[in-house]
């Protein structure tokens, strides 16, 4: 009759630890990945640099492109000299004519040709500004990569601590039970000691798992753009499992044809090659129409009231001391360094996305063999758990049992999510990530 007593409090016990916890009622909003990846695009500063890097190159192209529109300038003079013997100056070989006047006037200047100088630094500026813009979109990839990377181990850590938190609800039961069952003298303090020392191992096993979930939240909310750490409410990810293949081809081109930051850095290159094309042809003559019109309300009567002049204007560079063509081979020589650099950032990819598919396939497989390791490990707990309850075997096979299946669903919970960061990875080294 003692016996059945023990048993039915045990059993209230654990119908009271079952019992579903009181709703809070104040749940923060649900951020998904989707709206995660939102947020971020909105609030980084790195895609706020890298857009306004790109806005200004749009600038540069406006300048350089300017070269082929007139110059106009208004200009004014009043001028007061005391004798005529004022014009005669030293410090020129031309003397000016200087006299009592008020004047005013325009001068426009229109390039008529420069033989594809200005042509090819406008081509030049132009493609630097599509590399600026795939810097951005680089800098956009980056930025969605740390944000499913710190999505999903934000996840991943709160799920090791669901875990840590089932375990400690689960050792202190077992505490309980058989506390109640030693004060019965139906099992000894040494079970009672085993099993403070298990509950004790979890409560230091919730606290690692709490901190781990509280620095992943932390890196996630940096990720988004925000100074504070912020406190979301994350929704499980529904990301499908990329299937294993053996194909690996298909994703290196998709790769050199999509990354940007190889995108930017062909650019780049064009546009090396377009601005020596652009030094060679400062050698060349620069042929410019010029005209100025203007008018004299007042003046001496050695100066008329208006004029008009225009003509053309040819300049050459006859001798500069070597120093355009040492421009010209200077710019030819970074544009060869830069054809280096995407052979060596094309080399880069294929290698990065080797290694990417490789972790996936390997997620995957640890993924499937954790699966198979909870399943055997609930079912090694379950056993012993029946034997120590029968008294056919001791609390340490117990205690084991727990240890192993605990280790197997943290190993599992982490395999889950790596899945996922490594599919997150795979899609940003091939340039796909969105």
């Amino acid at each position: 009759m003692k016996t059945l007593l023990c048993w039915l409090a045990i059993l209230s016990m654990t119908l009271g630890a079952n019992a579903p916890a009181q709703t809070n009622t104040s749940v923060a909003s649900v951020l998904t990945l989707a709206a995660a990846q939102k947020l971020a695009l909105q609030n980084h500063p790195q895609i706020a640099a890298a857009n306004y890097r790109a806005l200004a190159a749009q600038e540069v192209v406006k300048e350089t492109r300017a070269g082929f529109f007139p110059v106009v300038n208004a200009f004014g003079n009043v001028v007061g000299a005391e004798t005529e013997d004022a014009r005669i100056l030293a410090g020129g070989l031309n003397n000016p004519s200087i006299y009592d006047r008020v004047a005013g006037g325009l001068s426009v200047s229109l390039l008529i040709t420069d033989f594809g100088r200005t042509a090819n630094l406008t081509a030049s500026s132009k493609l630097q500004a599509q590399a600026e813009m795939q810097n951005a979109n680089a800098t956009r990839e980056q930025v969605l990569l740390q944000v499913n990377v710190s999505y999903f181990g934000t996840l991943g850590a709160q799920a090791v601590l669901h875990v840590a938190q089932q375990t400690v609800a689960t050792r202190q039961l077992l505490l309980d039970q058989v506390s109640v069952l030693a004060s019965n003298k139906l099992k000894s303090e040494l079970d009672v000691s085993f099993a403070r020392v298990a509950v004790q191992e979890s409560k230091l096993l919730l606290q690692k798992a709490q901190n781990n979930a509280d620095d992943a939240m932390t890196s996630l909310s940096t990720a988004l753009g925000y100074r504070e750490p912020q406190p979301f409410q994350l929704a499980d990810s529904e990301e499908p499992f990329i299937a294993k293949t053996n194909d690996v081809s298909q994703l290196v081109e998709t790769a050199l044809a999509g990354r940007p930051e190889l995108l930017s850095l062909r650019n780049e290159h064009a546009a090396a090659q377009k601005f020596a094309k652009a030094q060679r042809d400062a050698r060349l003559p620069v042929v410019s129409a010029v005209g100025m019109i203007g008018d004299s309300p007042s003046h001496d009567p050695h100066l008329p009231d208006n004029y008009e002049v225009g003509g053309i204007q040819l300049s050459l560079p006859l001798f500069a001391g070597g120093l355009y063509t040492a421009r010209q081979h200077e710019a030819e020589l970074k544009a060869q360094s830069d054809s280096e650099l995407v052979r060596s950032l094309e080399d880069n990819i294929v290698r990065d996305v080797h290694i990417a598919w490789l972790n996936v396939n390997t997620a995957l497989e640890q993924l499937r063999t954790t699966e198979q390791l909870v399943r055997n490990a609930a079912e090694a707990y379950d056993l012993a758990e029946a034997r120590y309850k029968i008294g056919s075997s001791s609390i340490v096979e117990l205690s084991e049992a727990q240890l192993s299946l605990t280790s197997a669903q943290i190993t599992d919970a982490d395999a889950r999510y790596n899945v996922l960061i490594q599919q997150a990875n795979l899609n940003y080294q091939t340039g796909v990530l969105r």
